[in-house]
């Protein structure tokens, strides 16, 4: 007959049997001391996985942060925001008025001022925005009409970080900015039958100019649209 288990922890001899009771008490010190490392383990694996999650939220955190202040410091400057010019800019020194015609007609228009102020023009008007290239004057007039300002550049006297001043100036519609080559001064702020010529982009008057015709309503044809027209090469 094959002895159980509890047979085979049994014996007759004291002695024999005191160290087998000792090996058994051994082996539930053992498995307890081992069920009690690994529960340390993965208690201490839970708080790693804790902090690990901690330290990423928190990362990730400061960079949200971070990409909405970087945004809010490195963001572009809004564009200025005028109110409708209604005034003459008569007041304003250097500004020159005139009296054009505003007929539409088809081909080239030679113009008595340059850049022409006002005159007969193409029936598309110029979309308003920024232009790297030099515009056709017979659709930028037709935008003169519609009440915008336009401001132009010789790109021989006027560069870099000027043209990056007449840009910031500008309002975020009703404005033109271009190149024009072969004017009498650097720079020249128009609107129809107004002009003013300056030398220095720093000038304060581009300004009073802008607040005093910027989408007037004495334009010959106020409340008109500024875009959904024409396109010219080099808008930005």
């Amino acid at each position: 007959m094959t002895p159980s288990p509890d047979d085979k922890r049994k014996s007759g001899n004291p002695a024999t049997q005191a160290k087998i009771d000792l090996t058994v008490k051994q082996q539930r010190e053992q498995k307890r001391q081992e069920k009690l490392a690994e529960y340390q383990k993965q208690l201490a694996k839970r708080k790693r996985s804790k902090l690990v999650w901690w330290i990423v939220g928190s990362t990730a955190a400061v960079l949200v942060v971070a990409a909405i202040v970087a945004s809010i410091v490195f963001a572009p400057a809004p564009a200025p925001s005028y109110a409708r010019g209604n005034s003459d800019g008569s007041s304003i020194e250097g500004v020159e008025t005139f009296e054009n015609t505003a007929n539409h007609v088809e081909g080239d228009v030679e113009y008595p001022q340059t850049p022409p102020a006002g005159g007969d023009h193409n029936a598309y008007w110029l979309n308003c925005g920024v232009y790297t290239e030099p515009v056709p004057n017979v659709n930028a007039v037709h935008s003169l009409e519609h009440g915008a300002v336009w401001i132009t550049y010789d790109p021989a006297q006027v560069s870099g970080d000027d043209i990056a001043k007449l840009e910031d100036a500008l309002p975020s519609t009703y404005t033109l900015l271009s190149p024009y080559e072969g004017m009498d001064s650097p720079i020249a702020v128009t609107a129809w039958n107004a002009q003013l010529k300056l030398d220095s982009a720093d000038d304060e008057r581009i300004e009073e100019f802008i607040k005093a015709y910027w989408n007037s309503t004495n334009a010959p044809e106020p409340n008109a649209a500024c875009t959904g027209a024409v396109n010219a090469p080099g808008k930005k």
